[in-house]
């Protein structure tokens, strides 16, 4: 062998890409190093697997979970040892939260000085409780007898509800060795609990003597869209969570939509005398806290046993995969329900009359939510969104789009990571190019993501709203602090300079009539592309928006 080059002969990394490979994976996220090298070269040299190379571990983690979301696929990342796999962890706790199937592939020193703190570099003694803390599960692959055992692991409990991330240590020593060639593949089959007969026949008895009956959707409930449309059709009405979105199309008259928290919705819940919870942990934002009364009895449906009762008393919990169990629901079901005449129209008058309060608090803004509320869903554009004022003021209920899988937002509350979601998910979509709905703060946060963006020619447009501060916070200062506005104040560059100087194309729109004309042009062009809103110039919401009330989360929509 000549110095400088490398022994062709299959190593843990080469398996390690053949098995991603042959498994189904296509794409996968990441930043290269010393420590993952083996694994990444292995990749390159296999010519199989597109690798996108972002600019620091946070967004290639953020990427690999918006994929997931939109593709409904697993998505992979790679990181390095120590720091970087640190740089990872905000990320992999949104991803928790979501519930992503993804894959952290991250490495660890040598084996003869891992968990030792004998001062390796890049070596971390704690870096396993690290990752346990951000994921579903966690496992190191300590030799080469154990890759197949690793590997297999990981992906099963990714895919397997609740799915979830699942980080994978691999030290770099690992990496190089030698495989065990005769080790053959096969993809490993999700794993999904069942819930019991009895349990659902005691459901069916409910739902059959129920007059209004509603059925609330969560994130875990996004692959039984078609049972959830078969209750609908039988005469439930459906509210959903922001993570639940479109599991049932919203233009349906008897679709609450994700207005769930509203005086309307209050009423609406108060004359409802049966709710099913389907894949949701009813969040405190989406619940005030768990204070907004809900409809009796009060039915929870959740692969997570854990999640059982967990935020609101429940008469009966069926712990089981929700498309499994609502199949199983309607199987016991008539074709027809004895429902309330009045119930469809009821549903529909408070979706209207919770539309309309949100459009009164919009002001200029109300232009802008209409042009992407019709062209998002005409065009099947996945709907990407950072934290943002416009996010949680209309961005998260108003905009419809149309599969549950084209709805990402940053389910966590973390600032910053719709940069590099917008990438991922647009890498993951069928063609339409994905929208994503940024604020300036946020956009400081992944700003360095935007190169991957334009070096990956990234599908996508972005929508930056560029108030120049941290609006949010300067709402909730005058409205709780006497208008002292300390350290909300944001200096920002000329994003204009900036895109320029990265080839990214930057529309800007100081006149809130010219949006529709920029959007158009944006997702006609090709590549990555910025409409720039000068809030500045176009001036305030109608109704500030202030976060949640102190000391009352969640009373404000």
């Amino acid at each position: 062998m000549k110095l400088g080059t490398i022994d062709q002969t299959e190593s843990v990394g080469d398996f390690i890409a053949r098995y991603l490979a042959e498994i189904g994976v296509t794409t996968i996220f990441g930043v290269i190093s010393i420590h993952n090298m083996p694994i990444l070269d292995a990749i390159a040299r296999q010519g199989k697997i597109r690798f996108v190379p972002a600019r620091g571990e946070a967004g290639a983690l953020n990427m690999a979970d918006a994929y997931a979301r939109v593709s409904g696929k697993l998505g992979v990342c790679v990181t390095s040892t120590g720091t970087a796999a640190g740089n990872a962890a905000g990320a992999q706790a949104e991803a928790l939260t979501a519930g992503s199937r993804l894959l952290h592939i991250t490495t660890q020193v040598d084996t003869e000085f891992a968990d030792r703190d004998r001062a390796a570099i890049h070596d971390v003694p704690r870096q396993p409780e690290m990752l346990k803390g951000v994921s579903k599960a966690y496992f190191r692959m300590w030799d080469a007898n154990g890759v197949i055992g690793a590997l297999a692991a990981a992906v099963s409990a990714a895919c397997s509800a609740p799915t979830g991330p699942v980080s994978l240590e691999i030290p770099v020593d690992v990496q190089r060795s030698p495989a065990i060639k005769e080790t053959r593949i096969s993809k490993p089959r999700p794993i999904v609990p069942l819930a019991s007969d009895s349990v659902i026949a005691e459901i069916a008895d409910l739902v059959k003597s129920a007059k209004r009956p509603l059925l609330w959707l969560g994130g875990g409930a996004r692959e039984a869209s078609w049972q959830a449309r078969e209750l609908m059709a039988k005469g439930f009405g459906v509210v959903s969570s922001t993570n639940g979105r479109a599991i049932v199309p919203e233009d349906e008259k008897a679709s609450l939509g994700a207005f769930n928290m509203t005086p309307e919705a209050a009423d609406l819940f108060a004359t409802s005398d049966l709710m099913i919870v389907v894949g949701s942990r009813l969040r405190g934002n989406e619940t005030r806290n768990n204070k907004m009364p809900l409809p009796k009895p009060l039915i929870q449906i959740d692969a997570e046993a854990y999640q059982g009762g967990r935020n609101y008393p429940v008469e009966i919990f069926a712990h089981g995969d929700a498309t499994d169990t609502l199949q199983r629901l309607l199987d016991l079901l008539p074709d027809t329900l004895d429902i309330d005449p009045e119930f469809g129209f009821d549903i529909a008058k408070a979706r209207a009359m919770s539309e309309g309060r949100l459009r009164d608090t919009l002001g200029p803004y109300r232009e802008l939510a209409d042009v992407l509320a019709q062209k998002v869903l005409a065009g099947g554009h996945p709907w990407v969104r950072d934290v943002t004022i416009s996010n949680s003021t209309f961005g998260n209920r108003y905009i419809p789009f149309s599969k549950p899988q084209h709805g990402v937002h940053a389910l966590g509350g973390g600032i910053g990571q719709g940069v590099s979601m917008g990438i991922g998910a647009a890498i993951a979509s069928d063609g339409a190019k994905a929208i994503t709905l940024l604020g300036d703060g946020g956009t400081m946060l992944g700003l360095a993501e935007m190169i991957t963006a334009v070096d990956e020619q990234a599908p996508l447009v972005y929508v930056l709203m560029n108030d120049q501060a941290y609006g949010v916070i300067q709402n909730i200062q005058d409205a709780q602090y006497d208008c002292r506005k300390h350290y909300s104040a944001l200096a920002v560059p000329d994003f204009e300079t900036f895109c320029k100087s990265i080839n990214m194309p930057h529309r800007s729109v100081r006149d809130i009539r010219d949006f529709e004309e920029a959007f158009d042009a944006a997702v006609a062009a090709k590549g990555p592309q910025v409409i720039e809103i000068d809030m500045c110039t176009i001036g305030p919401f109608a109704e500030a928006f202030s976060g949640p009330p102190a000391g009352a989360a969640g009373n404000k929509v």
